[in-house]
């Protein structure tokens, strides 16, 4: 049996947002609130946080009202800012590649993106809820593979030294640059050269952007 866990659901279809609600508390959790668009959604928040009562876990759809494009992701990205503590777990009818990369973006502690074919399966569903909300990462494979861009099944990470894999370690706990050289005890410097060679060797090129990495942490989570 789970840890307990605590979850508002934002879901603009009533029928799946009963849906949910009913999966999570057979299995013993607490929904403490359901709402169908995105400012619904920051807005429970916000007061459930004024009451104390903050909940573990938001499970919020990426498209929702008034639009139907991006209002979810878009409440839930703020969300993290705004409260780095929440876990926020996304559901979407398909890869939306922008949409994840910004969700990614910051920290990857209680954070999850997930098809919604995944709510059929129940327990897998229920477990990526509880990992979220206690401050681990639920990733759809087919997220993961789209956004690495790749299907290579050998260990990418092996030509990486012992320092590089902690420096990426790192990066994947959401740490800047500064944090990392303060962790390590090096200078900035110095971390700088080993995430320029984390990227050259996983391949990550310019092109790439401020995405590098993004890609480099799921390189690591998924390896």
């Amino acid at each position: 049996m789970e840890d307990r866990v605590r979850v508002v659901i934002a879901e603009d279809s009533v029928l799946l947002r009963e849906g949910l609600t009913r999966l999570l508390t057979d299995r013993g959790h607490d929904v403490v609130a359901g709402v169908g668009d995105g400012e619904a959604l920051i807005k429970t928040i916000t007061e459930l946080d004024g009451q104390g009562a903050l909940p573990d876990v938001v499970v919020a759809d990426v498209r929702m009202p008034p639009t139907h494009t991006d209002e979810g992701v878009r409440a839930a990205v703020q969300l993290r800012k705004s409260h780095p503590g929440l876990g926020v777990l996304v559901l979407s009818q398909y890869v939306e590649e922008r949409y994840a990369t910004e969700l990614l973006a910051g920290s990857s502690h209680g954070v999850g993106y997930l098809l919604k074919d995944r709510v059929a399966e129940v327990r897998e569903f229920v477990d990526a809820v509880v990992r979220v909300a206690q401050g681990g990462t639920a990733l759809d494979p087919e997220v993961v593979a789209q956004l690495l861009g790749r299907s290579r099944r050998q260990d990418v990470l092996a030509g990486l030294t012992p320092r590089e894999r902690e420096v990426l370690g790192l990066m994947a706990e959401g740490r800047t640059n500064s944090a990392i050289a303060r962790q390590l005890v090096v200078s900035d410097g110095a971390v700088e050269k080993h995430v320029s060679n984390i990227f050259l060797k996983l391949g990550l090129s310019q092109s790439d952007g401020d995405h590098r990495r993004v890609l480099a942490v799921l390189t690591y989570l998924n390896s």
